[in-house]
């Protein structure tokens, strides 16, 4: 079994084209569901015909059974069997329920046609081909039973609320996210690179949390690993990354072993908790890293390289205690960058306040408001945090005395101590020419009125000359 295929379009005019349009997508929230959108636009004068392959009732791939299954007003097929050995020898049993398509499709003249057809896949785990005659009829009946089940439910929703439901799912799962806004260098990876990248591993992470099978129990759990702070992101900011937000991608194979990788530095950087929940702890991990955000005990810190800032972009929907925080880096007039930070509300109120670094100034209670807050950015030596967000007011006040710093300096300073102007050999050249350029001009004079054959430099009275 495989996707619907269209062939044979038949119009009544050379001057007017037929138009097939076909999208194929894998439902966000419904993990065993497919849906194929076919799409035809027939603007001529007469009646054009559609011929479909599969999903028909004709004769199943070698390697499947077919049965057509009828229940009440709803007719769909069901496809049964195994996969090909993989190269450890175990092999899959599938079972693939469509929606029956017709074989011939006719469009009136002047009218569109609109069709979905549904698909519902289910896959056994891997088995060993000695024990396959034992447990396939055992296995396949339940994988049965719930391509079943739930293609009944699908076929007693109009397709146009699936489609609505998968696009309102992806909405809410971008909702967090990394928003280029200036790029001044080649080495940060442009907006368009960094949502690519985001999306491709958002779509190869399963999505339990917006799944609508999902008990009540089950969905706080997930909620509460979310909200789970953890020590996630530690270490640099991967924003200059170049591994981790490639410019291209350009086959499926590079996008899994991307997903692999990201995985497993989340993992590695105290983000497993995050990891296991899917798709949305993923993307929470990913933003996080981005910017180098770190979730400690009692607050969560921004710990990007200020040396860096010179980019603006913000981050936005970080979980934090059942609210999210927006955090964006921006410049003023003057290109000096400040940092901007808002809150969303997501649930009870709960009092959110933010210092700079050193929290040496009283920390700001973060509300709501539109304009939100802004805070310099100061740089400490030994270098800390730029900005500190927590719930325990008393936490940022104390953390002033446990910094132990030696000095804070504002940002332009900073990078004038960074940047002491030309570099040493410069100044070291300059000084040696001019040094050799008056030796030289010394050595003339000296050779004119001093050297062999020199002439005096004062004439005596009793030179005849004179």
């Amino acid at each position: 079994p495989g996707p619907a295929s269209a062939s044979g379009l038949v119009t009544g005019s050379g001057r007017d084209c037929v138009l097939l349009q076909e999208d194929f997508l894998a439902h966000r929230g419904r993990p065993h569901v497919y849906l194929q959108r076919i799409q035809l636009n027939n603007p001529t004068e007469r009646v054009a015909a559609l011929q479909t392959v599969g999903p028909t009732a004709g004769p199943a791939p070698k390697a499947f059974t077919s049965t057509l299954e009828k229940v009440g007003d709803h007719q769909f097929l069901l496809y049964s069997g195994r996969s090909p050995p993989f190269p450890t020898g175990l092999v899959h049993l599938l079972v693939v329920a469509a929606k029956k398509l017709v074989n011939r499709l006719q469009v009136a003249p002047k009218t569109q046609l609109d069709e979905t057809v549904l698909w519902v896949v289910h896959v056994s785990g891997p088995l060993n081909p000695q024990v396959l005659k034992s447990k396939a009829g055992k296995e396949l009946k339940v994988l049965q039973d719930l391509a079943r089940k739930e293609m009944l439910e699908l076929l007693e929703m109009p397709a146009a609320e699936l489609l609505q439901d998968h696009q309102r799912l992806w909405a809410q799962l971008f909702s967090p996210g990394v928003e280029m806004k200036k790029i001044t260098d080649a080495h940060t990876p442009s907006g368009l690179t960094v949502n690519l990248t985001l999306y491709y591993m958002l779509s190869c992470s399963p999505a339990p949390l917006l799944s609508p099978d999902l008990s009540h129990r089950e969905r706080d759990q997930m909620e509460s690993t979310l909200n789970y702070e953890d020590h996630c992101f530690s270490g640099h900011a991967t924003m200059h990354a170049g591994n981790l937000w490639p410019g291209r991608l350009s086959s499926i194979q590079q996008i899994l072993q991307l997903w692999d990788l990201w995985r497993l530095t989340l993992q590695k950087r105290g983000c497993k908790g995050l990891v296991r929940a899917g798709a949305p702890g993923i993307l929470q991990g990913m933003v996080l890293s981005f910017g180098g955000l770190q979730f400690t005990e009692n607050h969560l810190q921004f710990q990007a390289d200020p040396d860096v800032l010179h980019n603006s972009y913000a981050l936005h929907g970080i979980r934090y205690k059942n609210d999210h925080i927006n955090l964006a880096v921006l410049a003023d007039p003057e290109g000096k960058p400040y940092l901007h930070v808002s809150v969303e509300s997501r649930g009870q109120l709960v009092k959110i306040y933010a210092c700079e670094a050193g929290c040496l100034d009283e920390p700001v209670e973060l509300t709501s408001a539109p304009q939100g807050h802004t805070f310099s950015v100061m740089v400490t030596q030994p270098i800390t945090p730029l900005l500190y967000i927590s719930t325990d007011l008393t936490h940022l006040q104390d953390l002033r005395h446990t910094l132990h710093l030696k000095a804070i300096l504002a940002h332009d300073e900073h990078m004038a101590q960074q940047d002491p102007g030309l570099p040493f050999l410069f100044w070291f050249s300059v000084a040696s020419l001019i040094t050799l350029f008056h030796l030289f001009l010394f050595k003339l004079i000296y050779n004119e009125y001093c050297g062999p054959g020199a002439k005096p430099l004062f004439r005596s009275k009793e030179d005849p000359s004179v």
